[in-house]
């Protein structure tokens, strides 16, 4: 099961752990959520179906990229 607690070394968490992790989590909530905007808008574009595609992986690589970002700095 994927653990997405945030680390602690002890087990008290401070108010800046707590933050860091929300803003995490909110930075990777928004980033989902504009790649999937992005996705359904590049559906609606009136282009070929390998136009559409080859703009789709590209969108899908640079969400990931953007939130595997996410996860280093965490």
């Amino acid at each position: 099961m994927l653990d997405l607690s945030c680390p602690t070394r002890d087990k008290t968490i401070t108010a800046i752990q707590i933050g860091i992790c929300m803003d995490i989590l909110i930075r990777a909530l928004i980033t989902f959520v504009v790649v999937v905007l992005v996705l359904y808008l590049v559906n609606m574009l009136p282009v070929d179906g390998r136009a559409k595609q080859i703009v789709r992986v590209i969108v899908i690589i640079i969400g990931v990229l953007s939130l595997l970002s996410y996860l280093v700095n965490f």
